[in-house]
């Protein structure tokens, strides 16, 4: 089942603090919704455990990301894959662009996966909602992370 998702949060910080955020292991690990452990496996490639609750399904999903077409600090792509056991797996990339703003640092992303298994019976208006959450829980905290005094306001 193919999943395409596109949105854009505004981050109250500069933009290299953003960027630096996001290629930080620990704000990862802290900012990710059921994430247990990420490491960083080289400048490009990070390697995490998950363990989430995917509608009726509690699974743990082991997952890699590379980053490729690297823009430091402006734009990157992600291709991931992840495995989460008889549930299923989700492979698929994204385009990260940040840019300057007034208020800080816009943050946009374009997704395309691909889910199957169990997973993928659930259906695309369940993950489309399920995802746009996930996203908005990881901002949330991200903000709450990087730039603290600003989250609160």
């Amino acid at each position: 089942m193919a999943i395409t998702l596109e949105g854009a949060f505004t981050i109250p910080a500069d933009k290299r603090i953003v960027w630096s955020g996001l290629n930080d292991p620990d704000v990862l690990r802290a900012c990710i919704p059921g994430c247990h452990t990420l490491e960083k496996a080289s400048d490009n490639e990070f390697f995490a455990i998950a363990k989430v609750k995917i509608g009726p399904m509690n699974t743990s999903i082991k997952g890699k990301v590379e980053l490729r077409d690297v823009d430091a600090p402006n734009s990157c792509r992600l291709l991931g894959e992840g495995l989460g056991g008889i549930a299923g797996f989700a492979k698929g990339e994204a385009d990260i662009r940040l840019t300057d703003v007034p208020e800080g640092t816009s943050v946009t992303y374009a997704v395309e996966a691909n889910v199957g298994g169990k997973l993928a019976h659930l259906g695309g208006r369940f993950f489309d909602g399920m995802a746009k959450r996930m996203v908005d829980r990881f901002f949330a905290r991200f903000v709450a992370v990087i730039a603290p005094d600003q989250s609160a306001a």
